[in-house]
């Protein structure tokens, strides 16, 4: 069973850094996209980045130059590198993968993580 679990979440001072990980577990034979979300209180969810196959990336307006979205095939892992940190991307966020696996192609999300930018 496909299973996407996230990590690295956690209160950070405004201007600071975190890196989340997203790793993929389970009969995994290919991972086509994956992507980063997050949820603040009392909004809509919004895609933050996507990696796809051949790293092609995309940022939303709002986290350009500040984010990178990277993922080690290998390792079925994706990351999320967050610098110059705002107290508005205070959220819930959460991975998403596009794979195939012995149970065939599928779209698999992550529990969230929390992270709060606050001085």
């Amino acid at each position: 069973q496909v299973q996407l679990v996230e990590s690295g979440g956690g209160l950070v001072q405004p201007g600071g850094s975190l890196r989340l990980s997203c790793a993929a577990s389970g009969r995994i034979i290919s991972i086509y996209a994956m992507g980063w979300y997050r949820q603040a209180p009392g909004k809509q969810r919004e895609l933050v980045a996507t990696i796809t196959t051949g790293d092609t990336t995309n940022y939303a307006d709002s986290v350009k130059g500040r984010f990178t979205i990277s993922r080690d095939n290998a390792k079925s892992t994706g990351y999320l590198q967050m610098d110059n940190l705002k107290p508005e991307d205070t959220a819930v966020y959460s991975c998403n993968a596009l794979l195939s696996s012995s149970d065939g192609v599928g779209n698999y999300w992550g529990q969230g993580t929390q992270v709060t930018v606050s001085s």
